[in-house]
């Protein structure tokens, strides 16, 4: 058996992670570089990055092939196109840059430390409704709130 933290570091020997601070740049640079978001929709509609692409983890597979319900044809059609996954920590964001390169995808890398590094280096974030996130908002969002039957013994 492998342990979550096993799978990631597996994961991490064929991705590419990029840091905060360099996808900010990037997007000054480079305004077509395609953001996928793979959080559950609730957590993307409380705070994203502007104009990421909402697809959960639980479908990512079919949302990037055709003939399913779940198709996202600009997804399908960016097999070329550089995509950064952003997750809450930059955890599912690796196992999800994984799969894509197994799809065929050639120029995916992961947000290193996902949503809250973005939050902890003061870059800006939106609602659902495309309304900024204040930073005490995001910080309390990202606090862990383990509860005792979920911590290891």
């Amino acid at each position: 058996m492998k342990t979550f933290e096993q799978l990631i570091n597996e994961a991490l020997e064929d991705v590419e992670e990029i840091f905060p601070w360099d996808l900010a740049e990037a997007l000054e640079e480079k305004p077509d570089l395609m953001l996928l978001d793979v959080r559950e929709p609730y957590e993307y509609d409380a705070m994203h990055i502007r104009n990421a692409l909402n697809v959960p983890r639980g479908i990512l597979e079919t949302a990037c092939e055709y003939d399913y319900e779940e198709t996202i044809p600009e997804l399908v059609n960016a097999r070329e196109r550089e995509i950064i996954v952003i997750c809450r920590s930059g955890k599912r964001s690796v196992l999800v840059a994984q799969v894509m390169q197994q799809l065929g995808y050639r120029n995916v890398k992961s947000l290193k430390t996902g949503m809250r590094g973005w939050s902890d280096d003061d870059q800006e974030m939106v609602d659902r409704e495309g309304k900024p996130v204040d930073e005490d908002s995001a910080i309390e969002y990202f606090t862990p709130r383990l509860r005792p039957e979920q911590m290891s013994k």
